[in-house]
């Protein structure tokens, strides 16, 4: 499903900023009182124009409701005001240098270009890099050269094959100023590239194919919304899916692209609480919306089983066997299962309906996702609340009369350092390969690329990210982390496969904190041994609680910045996220539960010394703000700042206009405000509409995009503007707005940009809790 709420999307792992600096000063009770700072502004002040609204028996005043008018004059004057006021006060912070110098060591940290590891694929290897001194990847390919995979990584970087250059994000950028590709992928045959362009930031993306082999582009659709790409197993068809107005995808359509007669309408999804998504099988074989014979594109699909609320379906081909990945209710069970399991059946349309249940996942254990290959299927599976993956030898030959567990199939388990890994797959779109590629990271493990032999069991650490410019002590830890160059790293791997991390200079640990109703909820904490201060220490509180996603928790350099400077950061694993089970504990009226757990950890952080009471700050972004700006209401004293980006907080309002873009899909994660007692629960938490008159609000940071479609950039403003309007005065003021004007949900995403971005977010909270920081840098 699509997610108006989703969290930023994981960038290339390679693309991570770093920056660090070491000290501050003694405890404040107080934020810094922006009146106080010569020549700041007064904030600025919005209209307001008298507006009701009524729902079931109930009916509020609303006087930012103009502000939903995005072409509304007042409104932009308003953010360009905002903005300027935004930039002067942090401006301010360290005697007007603070900003700038964090910046400054966060881009110094960035290696002046970076590139992935090459990954084969038919007679092709291929990768991306970033040029030096460019802000966007390129993608690239050379021929494949024989010998072992760390000579053939030697020789791509040496240059000894053609390079040809399948596309440049920063041509595109320089060229409108904007660039987002949502989709990409290569036609089985390496003929073709089809991706998704969106060049202003409204995620209505375009379609583009071009023709490799002559450099042209040869198609571009005259749909706007396309969201999934899945070729055909010929190349000759592209199969896509189209957007309604509402951002809900809801056809799919097929274009031969060596012909010039238009594309064909496959599919068409009329209910309007569901949408459409497609891929084709690893072997290219099927196209899977129902189940399409992708050499047949006329052929009529399949039904995989009857449409059942909340029941999903996740297929892959193997030797003439669809694997099937399902939360359908298992036959003679008499309770649920708690997620997914494998079942598999027939390839043929008659034979759809008669599944075997090949493996449940056991106890403490689910079942998150599959891949499949030629001898073997790979799933990830989360067991004890941590993420792993394994490999399953294929065919696989059991008895399937009777049910079996994960560990009757010989699973071999992918060794990784800890179990506070986060692991992302490669792009693995070699179907008769016996390696799978995995970035594996953690908060004290820069971005390691590890490719895992499946048939002998080994595994092969290709390259650790490059983090430049460490100070010595830094740079003396690990014995591959720190090398320099990936010639240099490549070179050794077949005489040192060891894991290294910078657990010697911070410390990362995982307790459980029990929330309001006796539930453990996991938080992941994070130090630096020589700087942290216990019951001194300033501190972030991290969440997002929603649709089921994890909390990032990989590697960011950017935190070296704070943790030098005695900075804990925190990471909250609340209700709404995670598992099936988990997530559902944190939606609709339960979504009280991920308000009260990010309480319940900040406070543990207080509590137990990590942070001082005066210093503990949270972040929250687009959901993850609902979650944040939520806690504020509840218990303003809690946290002492906040950064909130492109929050989703004013939800009541939101979830009642059913012609926004992805509203009416969001009922299943929030409620259905035409329901009165789920309209109820979601007004009962509204970070905007429980704002209460005269509190001392927490100095905040609201960052917004013009071009939002997910989260419209009202809502940012108009949760400023009640602040500053009900709020304490003094505190009120303190409460900064800063809009991007040209973006969208997921900013400009280039890597010096993104540094200038996270110095400031730093630099507003550190002047909100009186740590300027003026005489200190790091080094």
């Amino acid at each position: 499903m699509l997610r108006r709420r989703h969290p930023f999307p994981a960038l290339l792992r390679l693309f991570s900023t770093a920056c660090r600096r070491r000290c501050y000063p003694p405890p404040r009770q107080h934020p810094t009182n922006p009146a106080a700072v010569p020549g700041l502004p007064p904030p600025p002040v919005a209209k307001k124009v008298p507006f009701t609204v009524s729902a079931h028996g109930t009916s509020w005043s609303d006087q930012y409701h103009w502000m939903r008018d995005t072409s509304d004059p007042d409104l932009a004057a308003l953010l360009a005001a905002e903005n300027a006021y935004a930039d002067a006060f942090v401006a301010s912070a360290g005697g007007g240098g603070l900003r700038a110098r964090l910046s400054a060591e966060m881009r110094s940290r960035l290696p002046p270009s970076a590139a992935s590891p090459p990954q084969p694929w038919g007679p092709w290897l291929y990768y991306q890099y970033v040029p030096e001194g460019k802000e966007y990847p390129v993608l690239s390919r050379k021929l494949r050269p024989s010998g072992s995979l760390a000579r053939t990584a030697l020789n791509f970087l040496s240059g000894l094959k053609k390079e040809q250059v399948l596309l440049d994000w920063n041509e595109i950028a320089e060229k409108f100023g904007y660039v987002h590709i949502g989709n990409c992928r290569i036609s089985p045959d390496h003929r073709f590239l089809a991706y998704t362009l969106d060049t202003s930031g409204d995620e209505f993306f375009s379609l583009e194919v071009k023709d490799i082999q002559s450099e042209h582009t040869i198609f571009s659709s005259p749909h706007k919304g396309i969201v999934s790409l899945a070729w055909s197993h010929n190349s000759d068809n592209l199969f896509f899916t189209v957007c309604d107005e509402t951002l809900r995808p809801n056809q799919v359509l097929c274009k031969n692209v060596r012909s010039d007669e238009a594309g064909f309408l496959v599919f068409m999804e009329n209910d309007i609480n569901c949408c459409v998504d497609i891929t084709s099988t690893k072997d290219f074989k099927y196209i899977t919306v129902y189940v399409l014979e992708s050499g047949h594109v006329r052929s009529g699909l399949w039904p995989v089983w009857k449409r059942a609320d909340k029941v999903q379906y996740f297929l892959e081909h193997h030797n003439g066997f669809f694997y099937i990945l399902t939360n359908a209710p298992l036959e003679g069970t008499e309770t649920e299962t708690g997620g997914y399991y494998l079942a598999r059946c027939r390839a043929e349309k008659s034979e759809m309906d008669k599944w075997q249940v090949v493996a449940i996942p056991g106890s403490d254990c689910t079942f998150q996702d599959m891949d499949i290959f030629h001898e073997h299927l790979v799933l990830f599976i989360r067991k004890g609340g941590f993420p792993l993956i394994c490999s399953i030898n294929m065919p696989i030959d059991v008895d399937f009369q009777v049910r079996k567990e994960l560990d009757d199939l010989d699973p071999w388990f992918f060794p990784v350092p800890s179990n506070l890994c986060s692991i992302l797959p490669g792009s693995n779109n070699d179907f008769m390969s016996s390696t799978y590629r995995l970035v594996v990271s953690s908060p004290v493990l820069p971005d390691l690329t590890v490719d895992y032999n499946m048939r002998m069991k080994t595994f092969a650490i290709l390259h650790q990210e490059e983090v430049t410019g460490l100070s010595s002590n830094l740079f003396t830890v690990g014995l591959q982390s720190n090398i320099t160059g990936i010639q240099q790293n490549l070179q050794i791997i077949e005489t040192s496969q060891n894991w290294s991390d910078l657990s010697k200079l911070f410390s990362c640990e995982r307790v459980q904190v029990i929330s309001h109703d006796g539930v453990s909820i996991p938080l992941v904490i994070l130090y630096s041994q020589e700087a942290h201060r216990h019951g001194e220490s300033p501190g972030i509180l991290y969440g997002y609680g929603a649709y089921g996603e994890d909390l990032d928790k990989s590697w960011c350099s950017d935190r070296l910045s704070l943790l030098a400077r005695g900075w804990v950061v925190a990471f909250a694993d609340v209700r709404g996220g995670g598992d099936s089970l988990w997530h559902l504990a944190g939606t609709k009226a339960n979504k009280i539960n991920s308000i009260q757990d990010f309480s319940a950890c900040g406070t543990h952080l207080i509590k137990e010394g990590f942070v001082h009471k005066n210093r503990l700050c949270a972040i929250g972004c687009s959901a993850g703000g609902l979650l944040v700006g939520a806690v504020i209401n509840m218990l303003p004293d809690l946290f002492s700042a906040a950064v909130l980006k492109v929050p989703f907080l004013d939800i009541c309002n939101t979830m009642m206009d059913s012609t926004l873009p992805l509203t009416i899909l969001d009922y299943e994660e929030f409620g259905d405000p035409n329901i009165t007692d789920e309209f109820d629960a979601i007004r009962s938490y509204s970070p905007y509409d429980n704002l209460s008159p005269g509190i001392c609000y927490p100095p905040v940071l609201v960052t917004a995009s013009f071009n939002d479609t997910r989260v419209g950039v009202w809502e940012a403003a108009k949760w400023v503007s009640k602040v500053r309007d009900v709020a304490c005065q003094s505190c009120s003021r303190s409460i900064i707005l800063k809009t991007n004007m040209q973006s969208g949900h997921f900013g400009e995403g280039g890597r010096f940009m993104r540094c200038d971005e996270t110095a400031f977010e730093y630099a507003f909270l550190m002047k909100a809790l009186g740590m300027d920081d003026n005489d200190i840098a790091a080094k």
